[in-house]
């Protein structure tokens, strides 16, 4: 018998592919396939059905099998200092967290979606810099939240056993691979993982690469995204891109990935139709320069920043010799539902030459 050799699968964001809200999970499903996508990642098991019905559920998961796609999924933020923000899994439980989240778990595991996505705070994009992330929140040190996430997780953690799936938490904006990596160990990775999104790490000045090769043996699930990152007033600039416009170093690090899962599922992240968000936010602040940010990422070595340093300057030499458009000329372009469609269908095809670059076995498009 011959045995099948394990191959990348590549697909998209279910809250981001366009239209999302209007088509919902069966009708994304569906698109996501005439563009070539391989499956879906909804980033909670809520935005497939809000009232967890067990019958719609699995009507989704059906459509996914008959259409030979992956479905991702997962539960919601694990910080309990974020949790206030995100009430519907407080409902979800009838006014029991702990209730809502094994729900949640039950019914993702009654579909056979056993790795689930977290995360532990979400993003102020309506700030700017230090503000916007909770990492450096005045009224609870980030020490805190991450002491009591860790406490949260290990009431997750026979619940997670028991149902056989595998609580993972996203390289996220405010959190580092390194605070990350503790978080697991701690929590035990038979029942945690990482989801690596790939540019978020910029936002912690992580290189890609360096933080790829951290959280590698506990890799599960992806958010793929590129980035510029640039200087600019404040610091530097961070603005989502179409692969191989940003400075993401793909063909280097999807060998990283492939190594630690050969079987893993590339899920691109794009950025938001503006028919779907209206009102996108402008770039990221990194404040690079700040001592009191880089007082905040005590990890962060010297040879890390200056390797990350040393990637944006090479960055800007692209910018200047116009191989790629700089922050303004970008932000000015239009950005409605048939640009997104080719920012994912050309982030896929870089995905794809990547792989075929590295030696990496990514499976055909549909």
């Amino acid at each position: 018998m011959t045995s099948i050799e394990p191959q990348l699968r590549i697909g998209v964001d279910g809250r981001k592919i366009p239209e999302a809200d209007k088509r919902g999970a069966i009708g994304s499903l569906h698109h996501a396939r005439e563009l070539g996508m391989q499956g879906l990642f909804f980033r909670t098991v809520l935005e497939m059905s809000p009232t967890l019905d067990l019958g719609e559920l699995r009507e989704i998961r059906a459509c996914a099998d008959e259409l030979d796609m992956y479905l991702e999924t997962g539960l919601g933020k694990v910080n309990p200092y974020a949790l206030a923000e995100t009430p519907e899994v407080r409902a979800i439980g009838e006014g029991d967290t702990l209730l809502g989240f094994r729900r949640m778990m039950e019914a993702c595991a009654e579909i056979e979606c056993r790795e689930l996505w977290s995360a532990t705070a979400n993003l102020k994009a309506a700030f700017r810099g230090r503000l916007s992330i909770d990492r450096f929140r005045t009224d609870v040190a980030w020490e805190e939240q991450l002491r009591s996430t860790e406490a949260f997780l290990k009431r997750l953690r026979p619940i997670a056993l028991d149902l056989g799936v595998h609580v993972n938490l996203e390289t996220h904006e405010e959190i580092t691979t390194f605070e990350l990596v503790r978080l697991v160990e701690a929590g035990g990775p038979d029942a945690f993982g990482i989801v690596f999104d790939t540019a978020n790490v910029l936002i912690r000045v992580e290189h890609p690469l360096m933080a790829a090769r951290r959280v590698a043996p506990y890799i599960r699930q992806t958010h793929m995204k590129d980035a510029h990152v640039a200087h600019g007033e404040g610091g530097l600039l961070y603005q989502m891109r179409p692969f191989g416009d940003g400075v993401m170093p793909f063909e280097q690090i999807l060998p990283i990935v492939a190594e630690a899962n050969p079987s893993m599922n590339l899920t691109i992240e794009n950025a938001e139709s503006a028919d779907d968000f209206p009102r996108r936010p402008g770039p990221a602040l990194i404040e690079v320069y700040d001592p009191e940010f880089l007082a905040g990422h005590p990890d962060l070595s010297v040879e890390e920043l200056a390797a990350y340093l040393g990637m944006v300057r090479s960055y800007e030499q692209r910018i200047a010799k116009g191989e790629v458009l700089g922050l303004e000329d970008y932000a000015d372009k239009p950005f409605g539902y048939h640009e997104t469609v080719a920012f994912i269908k050309d982030s896929a095809a870089h995905l794809r030459a990547a792989c075929d670059r590295a030696g990496v076995p990514v499976a055909p498009a549909p």
